[in-house]
């Protein structure tokens, strides 16, 4: 059941639009989307990125049967218990096919990489630490191996008949050779996500239009396409809307008509003098928020006809952190990815923060190693909200969470870093 917003937040406990915690705002989206239930199948290649539907049941054991795990020399470990032990080499074993002879009590076969291990054979000793005698013997020395050492089991891996990925799994590289390993070709995966973008206000310049006074060439489109694009989302770009309620209006009938979510930056702050805010009231159920954070203070959330709407602050480094800490972890559960929590580096900071308790920073932040290979952390300068150059100077952010206070230096803080987010 689709949930109102009015319905949403009267299942919070102490929601207050206008004092919203970081942590209140992820309760609140988790509760507003909901995943996608299109799916299709592709192949491996095409899988990179995108959120599996189904669990994959392997059709296959991997490895297929036990085999050695180095170059050695193949024998039955039970006879581990004779020091040192002296073995007949009576034949070797290839990768790729099964070696038909048979072995006997002190003998021995070598074997490569990969090849089957022969019937009554389960430990391996590496080429290396044999000494080799004469007539076709070796001896392996006392107290190197325990048996069963140096051979990988049947399945060890994955198991025939079980899942090997399950449903809401992100694909990533290994995911996809995995995928390839057990001989599929196609798999089932969610529908990519369709995200309709538009950036608002007339200060606002596209690309080509010549500077005027008191005008800023739109830098977010590009940034959010890009944080778009390596979610793996389908974008749908609707340039710059000018502030008059007629463009704005069928900008955003247009957006919900085409995707499944809406993300546009500027017109939500208090008192702003353009239309923006009264046109998301008009068509769609939203709620205006003041977020207890820094930077990004307002959003604006909700639908427009069957599309999430997240209206973003204007701010270049605004717009990238509230995309980060909020839109993205929505997005992914639209995916249909399943829910993880944010894995957040730790690190010594090499610089004193002041930092009052009740609100949540993000500053950005350069992690290093010190001199003795210790993580630290140092901001890259000037915070504001509009230094966009900050975020290509940072690897980071340095979260100060809503009860974190003054920061001395070489304390432990938490970093949600830049790779694999952005």
């Amino acid at each position: 059941m689709t949930l109102s917003i009015e319905q949403i937040a009267a299942q919070l406990q102490g929601y207050d639009p206008q004092a919203l915690s970081a942590e209140a705002v992820g309760e609140f989206l988790a509760r507003l989307v909901t995943p996608l239930r299109e799916t299709e199948s592709v192949g491996p290649r095409e899988a990179l990125g995108r959120v599996l539907a189904r669990d994959l049941v392997s059709p296959l054991s991997v490895p297929p049967h036990d085999n050695s795990a180095m170059d050695g020399f193949a024998f039955d470990g039970a006879q581990l218990a004779s020091a040192p032990l002296q073995l007949q080499v009576v034949g070797t074993a290839l990768a790729g096919k099964a070696w038909q002879g048979t072995v006997g009590p002190g003998q021995c076969v070598k074997i490569m990489t990969g090849a089957i291990m022969p019937p009554g054979l389960d430990t391996v000793v590496p080429q290396e630490f044999t000494r080799t005698l004469a007539d076709d013997r070796i001896e392996v020395p006392a107290g190197l191996l325990r048996p069963g050492d140096n051979r990988r089991r049947k399945g060890e891996d994955l198991m025939e008949g079980r899942p090997a990925l399950a449903a809401g799994e992100r694909l990533g590289p290994a995911a996809c050779g995995l995928v390839a390993s057990l001989g599929i070709a196609q798999v089932e995966v969610f529908r990519r996500l369709r995200v309709a973008y538009f950036s608002t206000g007339d200060e606002i310049l596209s690309l080509g239009e010549p500077p005027r006074e008191g005008a800023v060439y739109d830098s977010n489109r590009y940034t959010v396409h890009g944080l778009l694009a390596r979610r793996g989302c389908e974008v749908i770009d609707l340039g710059v809307v000018r502030d008059e309620p007629a463009l704005l209006e069928q900008a955003f009938r247009d957006a919900a008509g085409r995707a499944d979510a809406i993300i546009t930056s500027g017109g939500v702050s208090v008192g702003e003098a353009d239309y923006t805010k009264a046109m998301m009231k008009k068509l769609g159920d939203v709620a205006f928020w003041r977020i207890a954070m820094r930077p990004g203070r307002p959003m604006a959330v909700g639908r427009i006809g069957e599309s999430v709407l997240f209206g973003l602050p204007g701010n270049p480094v605004a717009v990238m952190v509230t995309f980060l800490a909020f839109v993205r972890p929505a997005l992914l559960r639209m995916m249909g990815a399943r829910a993880t929590a944010p894995v957040l580096l730790q690190a010594r900071s090499a610089e004193a923060m002041r930092k009052k308790p009740g609100r949540t920073e993000y500053q950005r932040g350069i992690v290093t190693r010190d001199a003795a290979g210790a993580l630290e952390v140092r901001t890259t300068g000037n915070q504001g909200s509009g230094v966009l150059s900050s975020m290509v100077q940072g690897n980071g952010l340095i979260v100060l969470h809503h009860g974190q206070g003054n920061v001395a230096v070489g304390d432990a803080v938490d970093v949600m870093m830049f790779e694999g987010a952005i």
